[in-house]
């Protein structure tokens, strides 16, 4: 039992830190990248961004992390100690379901709004200015909130490892 804990337990430390990672790369680099870019490249880039990131490996995170750290709580909760790594799991597992929410509220809805907005290169500068007004400031805003909840979710179960690593003999 406790070698699938522990498996469990650094798999969705993993899983949760790639995706916290990717979060805060974009937004310490790609999108202030973008930001200094005129408004076709922008929306292109971003079309193309979103249309590749719908991969296995991306999928085996974003949705891995989940279910690995709900499998780590799960297989800790049969004789967890009071001070043990479990309400640090339940709490990695909150703030991950926050990045879920916000992405789905609110990041979808703004890319395929993007999507939508047809092919950049036959759009007008003015229609083009005003997609990119509608999509970057609240993309960038909710994805700083996804990068802050991953990498709370991560200092979670990073400690979680901590507490349970001097918890097994």
């Amino acid at each position: 039992m406790d070698e699938f804990r522990t498996v469990a337990l650094v798999a969705a430390t993993i899983a949760t830190g790639l995706i916290a990672g990717l979060y805060y790369g974009f937004a310490c680099a790609v999108m202030p990248g973008l930001r200094r870019t005129d408004d076709r490249t922008f929306v292109d880039a971003m079309r193309w961004i979103n249309v590749r990131i719908l991969n296995g490996w991306f999928a085996l995170g974003f949705g891995g992390s989940l279910v690995l750290t709900v499998l780590a709580g799960a297989l800790h909760l049969p004789g967890d100690a009071p001070d043990g790594p479990l309400p640090w799991i339940g709490a990695a597992t909150g703030l991950y379901v926050l990045t879920l929410v916000s992405t789905f509220a609110v990041n979808i809805p703004l890319n395929d709004e993007l999507a939508a907005a047809g092919d950049p290169a036959s759009a007008g500068a003015s229609a083009l200015a005003a997609v990119r007004e509608r999509f970057e400031t609240r993309w960038v805003r909710w994805n700083a909130v996804r990068a802050v909840a991953a990498t709370g979710a991560l200092g979670c179960l990073v400690w979680a490892l901590v507490l349970y690593g001097r918890a097994t003999p």
